[in-house]
């Protein structure tokens, strides 16, 4: 870092109109830097005015809280935050937005610089004071020198006009989250901007117009903000929480299963492809080709189904019971590009997903989102769930209290638990995750479905698909009646079998070795039904299969 204000204004890249003589300001202390003020509950809010109302007035995107302390805030799009109108968190956002005021307001400038921002220059981390109402042309560069705790102030005794398509562009290491900007007097960006840091005006209204991005706050003492046809979030950085969501649950046995209903028929059309286990504890899997199933189909209950079911419920009452953080309060209008964050989030009411919905880790790898929707949950065909800076289907779960249509050539991501209502997953739907109800039909036609995170230690009792074609061990009869011989096809890939068949409530009933090529086992003690088998050998499972007893 440069230790005089010559050096540091030799940094920037054209120069500025100076008010002062360049002798004048080679004498201006630089003993201080520029110190970020104290922002309290204002670092949550994106928008937020402490007297005067906050209007969206066109389709935007919005990641922060929103609120005013006196007026109303109207949006007719979801927010990625909460909204306090006139309640006592407002009052405190208000309360801590002055003192960040007053705190800049008393900051001392390093530099006096001319109205005319941008038109490509430079500005380093410091106190920069503007007489007089500002504007803002082409880029305006902030230069942090590689220093990442470098601060920007920029204090502006009037208005500030960025001009449409300007751009306030951060290199070598500087933050949004380091930049403020103090303006007495209307703060009004044109078209197509692009803004960056926290503004706090004062006694002025505030306007965001249409393709405009911030990356930071906007913030009002007193005015009306105005939004339309934009995109704003909160800055990451210097101290901002580190979102990590809910715990999520224990799903257990579940995890083991991509299709599955505690009641109801699991049906399939067209050829489909499945990754995990596929069954229902009360009724049938039908439809499914094992070949295309990397798992085990449970054509009807058994010991796997019971316990998936069991644990099912207990999935359910873990996320039902989760508080929530944001309730996004536009159901009929999700998606359309809306941007979320690790959290909790509530729907209270049927929803409708349109479009596209992104899911943002913001880096964190193990960030969980959860959405709980109360009601009926469509997609519209081409729907897309869109995982972004490192989030993972594995760690998003949606509860649903209500049937489910995923439409065609929709792209799915997460765990969809439903209570009390019909899966229906249309044709070429692509899902990441999994599709479990407690009660209700699932349905897939020709779709790809595959499960996250499936543990090694899931129990097929059902008809499971496997890299040979050509079974180990044969079966005859099939049905049987007194006794059924199992016979090895190729006793060099088998050392010491063991068969073990079990019930249609999975209790085991038969356990055997299977030690010479022919083996006749007695099943007289069977009675009429089906039940399920497995084969190990080596402790490791080599088949699976179904039998029918006609005892």
């Amino acid at each position: 870092m440069k230790t005089n204000s010559y050096s540091k204004l030799t940094k920037m890249k054209k120069k500025l109109l100076y008010l002062a003589s360049a002798l004048a300001l080679t004498t201006i202390s630089t003993n201080f830097f520029a110190q970020a003020p104290t922002l309290g509950t204002a670092a949550e809010y994106v928008l937020f005015s402490t007297d005067g109302a906050v209007n969206i007035t066109g389709p935007s995107i919005l990641t922060g809280n929103l609120g005013t302390n006196n007026g109303t805030t109207t949006t007719f799009e979801n927010v990625n935050g909460v909204i306090n109108d006139a309640n006592l968190a407002s009052a405190q956002c208000a309360a801590d937005l002055l003192i960040a005021y007053n705190q800049l307001n008393a900051t001392p400038p390093n530099y006096f610089i001319s109205q005319l921002l941008g038109n490509g220059d430079t500005l380093i981390n410091g106190v920069y004071s503007i007489s007089q109402a500002a504007t803002i042309d082409l880029n305006l560069y902030l230069d942090a020198e590689n220093d990442t705790n470098a601060v920007f102030v920029i204090l502006i005794n009037g208005s500030l006009s960025p001009a449409a398509g300007s751009k306030i562009k951060l290199i070598n290491g500087a933050k949004a989250c380091n930049v403020y900007w103090k303006i007495e007097g209307m703060l009004s960006v044109a078209a197509g901007s692009s803004m960056k840091g926290t503004f706090v005006v004062n006694n002025a209204s505030i306007e965001l117009n249409t393709n405009d991005t911030l990356d930071g706050r906007l913030l009002t003492t007193a005015g009306a903000i105005t939004v339309d046809g934009s995109l704003a979030y909160t800055p990451t950085g210097c101290g901002s929480p580190i979102l990590n969501g809910p715990t999520p649950p224990a799903l257990e046995t579940t995890a083991c299963y991509t299709l599955f209903s505690a009641n109801g028929n699991v049906t399939n059309t067209g050829v489909s492809f499945v990754t995990g286990d596929i069954g229902s504890n009360v009724g049938s899997a039908i439809g499914f080709d094992s070949l295309n199933v990397t798992g085990t189909i449970h054509p009807i209950n058994d010991a796997s189904t019971a316990a998936c079911a069991s644990d099912l419920l207990d999935v359910y009452n873990y996320l039902n019971a989760l508080p929530y953080d944001i309730e996004l309060l536009q159901p009929t209008k999700f998606g359309k590009n809306l941007v979320l964050t690790p959290h909790t989030y509530l729907i209270n009411a049927a929803t409708i997903f349109t479009d596209s919905v992104f899911l943002n880790a913001k880096g964190n790898a193990d960030a969980v989102f959860v959405i709980k929707i109360v009601g009926a949950f469509s997609t519209s065909t081409y729907a897309k769930v869109i995982l972004i800076n490192a989030a993972q289907a594995k760690n998003v779960y949606w509860l649903i209290t209500g049937a489910v249509e995923i439409n065609e050539f929709s792209t799915f991501k997460g765990t969809i638990i439903v209570n009390n209502g019909a899966i229906d997953l249309k044709s070429n739907v692509s899902l990441e995750g999994r599709a479990l109800t407690i009660d209700g039909v699932v349905t897939s036609a020709a779709i790809t479905a595959n499960g996250t995170m499936i543990p090694g230690t899931c129990s097929p009792l059902g008809i499971n698909s496997f890299d040979e074609t050509v079974d180990f061990i044969n079966i005859y009869p099939n049905p049987f009646n007194a006794s059924a011989t199992f016979t090895i096809n190729n006793q060099s890939k088998i050392n010491i079998a063991e068969l073990i068949i079990y019930n249609v409530f999975g209790n085991e009933v038969i356990r055997t070795k299977i030690t010479k090529q022919a083996n006749t086992i007695n099943t007289s003690n069977l009675a009429a039904g089906f039940y399920f088998y497995k084969i190990t050998s080596n402790n490791k499972l080599i088949q699976t299969g179904k039998l029918i007893s006609n005892n």
